[in-house]
């Protein structure tokens, strides 16, 4: 495994992968602080690619000043260990200087699917991600790139920014890996204490009763299934909603109140953000309605 820091020495090694015939390149754009979620995403890329490189880039454009960009967990020996035993072959750990060496004056933004579940709480968050992995892709040149779905609306959003602008790069979502009571896996579960790390079970368990409820056809419209969403959430004490929704998925359109989940053609998305302290987590469902209720 080699560990390059600069933009250059990147190039310059996938150069070398690509003329000794170590095509397809596949990439896993990280923040570091890695966990199971993102061994996965790196075992996928092994399983597709050839060559696969990881970064590791905590990107200060995604982050808005009141948020967690200096406390970022971090913990390069660590992640470049995993990155190790997953058989990656480039790890590219950029210092902020390297990836932004004067002020941006040129950003990349996907309108509407931004504008709507953290695009709504974090202002400018998805702009910096899109600028971001715009950036990684021109350097990269990756034949599959891979994201996890617990980030669904960033999955989305960097589907729509690579169908729109013609890039020849593939986005492959990956399911969401879970600890074994359900929460699901996050960089940001460290912040969490004790008691928020068990209240935070909320979120998963909400999904699934919600998940059920249509199944079963108890909860059949948006407005009722958003209900037993904040009902479930609510009876966690230290849970503060930051929302709560139902759309269409992955074009992330709004639905209204009365509309029966079952007559929604293809995929929905469940999603969640939920505070535990100044933790921020967010989780979600996406499935069939008439799929899933189809079963019963």
């Amino acid at each position: 495994m080699r560990v390059v820091r600069s933009i250059e020495q990147l190039r310059e090694a996938l150069e070398y992968m690509r003329q000794g015939g170590h095509a397809p390149i596949g990439f896993v754009p990280t923040m570091g602080y890695l966990h199971e979620g993102h061994a996965s995403l790196l075992r996928r890329a092994g399983e597709m690619s050839n060559t696969v490189v990881m970064s590791i880039f905590v990107n200060p454009l995604q982050f808005g000043p009141n948020e967690d960009y200096d406390s970022y967990p971090r913990d390069e020996e660590r992640d470049l260990e995993l990155a190790e035993r997953e058989g990656v072959d480039i790890v590219f750990i950029p210092s902020v200087e390297e990836m932004y060496p004067q002020p941006t004056r040129t950003t990349v933004s996907v309108s509407e699917l931004t504008t709507r579940l953290c695009g709504a709480s974090r202002p400018g968050h998805f702009n910096g991600v899109t600028t971001v992995v715009n950036k990684l892709f021109n350097i990269v040149q990756p034949h599959y790139a891979f994201f996890g779905l617990k980030d669904a609306q960033q999955v989305a959003v960097l589907r729509r920014m690579v169908s729109d602008l013609n890039m020849n790069v593939e986005i492959v979502p990956c399911p969401i890996v879970r600890e074994g009571d359900g929460l699901a896996l996050s960089s940001r579960n460290v912040f969490l204490s004790p008691e928020e790390r068990s209240q935070a079970l909320v979120l998963s368990r909400s999904l699934r009763e919600a998940r059920q409820s249509i199944e079963e056809g108890k909860a059949r419209t948006v407005a009722e299934v958003r209900e037993l969403l904040t009902s479930v959430i609510s009876s966690s004490p230290l849970a503060v909603i930051d929302y709560a929704e139902i759309l269409t998925f992955p074009n992330l359109e709004g639905l209204e109140n009365e509309v029966l989940l079952t007559d929604v053609d293809g995929e929905i998305i469940i999603a969640l953000a939920v505070k535990f302290g100044r933790t921020r987590l967010i989780d979600n469902n996406v499935f069939i309605p008439k799929e899933v209720a189809a079963v019963v």
